[in-house]
């Protein structure tokens, strides 16, 4: 049991959990801090990384069993634990059952709020793993789908949505598009063969790259804004300067010519900024206004 746990760990990704779980930190606590002029307590904080742990294993299991045979005949997925045999496709299911009755617990533990809107985030957490078979958007699906962490950890706390709040999933939904297309050109000639869709198979690799650097653009914009919107301080944007320089260093790594570093942007690159923005909002909030 103990065995097959560590390979759903594996499969899953579970260390990748750095992407989002520092943004859903930064909505809970950022929100709290705004809306009700006090810290979350520490079992909200549980609840909301529970939360997030249910609905990340679900989303991730999900994509890896819908996707099973397209793994199967892509070089560079079909040593994963589902195509490779090392776990049966009833095993995940019963995972992801699993994985969305914690989801369930957690929000029944927070805002009333948080359990009326689940039903959307299960819309969206299923609905990712299927669009690359009908539409090159699907990089934007999953933004928009990860994003929902940071929003969904203010609305867990404070029962409601303002502006700020819309800002920061609006920004981080286009920092994680943005990385999943630089990721989608590993699989550039493979997706044209196969006809899936996602930008680097509709726009080519040049395109694709550019989109992406687009993205992030917007994405360093909505950061800068993010402070200007809120009552974060100097500390939180010498923060999202660093974040920014971060993102644009991303770019320099990957070249359309030269995609050998992807692997180097996307996890190094990326979870840096993930936890460097977390940690520098935490000292702005926490440390420097003695809360």
């Amino acid at each position: 049991m103990i065995r097959k746990l560590g390979i759903i760990l594996e499969m899953i990704k579970f260390e990748h959990t750095i992407f989002a779980l520092p943004f859903a930190y930064i909505g809970a606590i950022l929100g709290s801090v705004m809306m009700e002029g006090q810290l979350p307590s520490w079992s909200e904080i549980g609840w909301i990384s529970l939360a997030m742990f249910g609905a990340r294993s679900a989303a991730m299991s999900l994509n890896r069993l819908i996707d099973k045979a397209i793994d199967f005949h892509n070089p560079r997925t079909n040593g994963r634990a589902l195509p490779a045999g090392l776990l049966k496709s009833a095993e995940v299911l019963l995972f992801i059952i699993v994985s969305f009755g914690l989801l369930f617990l957690a929000t029944i533990n927070l805002e009333p709020i948080a359990l009326k809107l689940m039903p959307i985030a299960v819309f969206f957490l299923v609905l990712y793993s299927y669009t690359k078979r009908f539409t090159w958007l699907c990089h934007i699906v999953l933004g928009l789908t990860i994003a929902l962490s940071p929003l969904g950890g203010w609305v867990s706390i404070t029962g409601e949505f303002n502006g700020a709040a819309w800002l920061l999933y609006g920004t981080v939904a286009l920092w994680i598009a943005g990385f999943d297309i630089i990721y989608a050109t590993q699989d550039f000639e493979y997706d044209r063969k196969a006809g899936l869709k996602s930008i680097p198979a509709r726009f080519g690799l040049t395109g694709a790259i550019w989109i992406a650097r687009s993205l992030h653009i917007i994405t360093a914009i909505g950061f800068i804004a993010l402070f200007w919107m809120t009552q974060l301080s100097w500390m939180y944007l010498l923060g999202a300067l660093l974040s920014i320089t971060l993102l644009f260093y991303q770019h320099w790594l990957v070249k359309p010519t030269d995609l050998s570093r992807v692997p180097t942007a996307f996890f190094g690159m990326n979870g840096t900024l993930s936890v460097l923005l977390f940690l520098f909002t935490i000292v702005d909030l926490v440390v420097l206004r003695q809360w």
